[in-house]
């Protein structure tokens, strides 16, 4: 069964994201949910999710130190990661690539766009 993976520290984002990715449960995938950088990283490790919503400034460990750990020191390259967040600075996107993201969105996100990539991703037509 396919796995989605979203890891953000506010409540009203990881809500969102859930409430925009909810068709995805209807064709049998698995919605995850991390509330900071470690939780995230551990579900990671443990679930293998296809693809990974990321928040960047998240306490206890940050999105480059997951995205940077999953990509480089554990090898998941599989693993799809989509950082997405408030750092929309030229130098946040570089470091962004440095540490492997497969894409860097900024918030706002559109929620379309959201469903567009995960679909991407997992391969379904929704």
């Amino acid at each position: 069964m396919p796995k989605i993976l979203i890891v953000d520290d506010e409540p009203h984002i990881r809500l969102l994201l859930e409430q925009t990715l909810e068709e995805f449960e209807d064709e049998g995938v698995d919605i995850l949910i991390a509330e900071n950088g470690e939780a995230g990283l551990e579900l990671i490790k443990s679930e293998k999710p296809e693809l990974v919503f990321l928040d960047v400034m998240m306490p206890k460990m940050n999105g480059f130190e997951v995205c940077d750990t999953v990509k480089n020191k554990l090898g998941m390259k599989d693993v799809h990661i989509i950082m997405l967040t408030a750092k929309g600075q030229e130098f946040d996107k570089e470091k962004g690539a440095e540490v492997g993201c497969d894409l860097y969105l900024t918030k706002p996100f559109d929620p379309d766009h959201i469903v567009e990539k995960a679909s991407e991703v997992l391969g379904m037509e929704l």
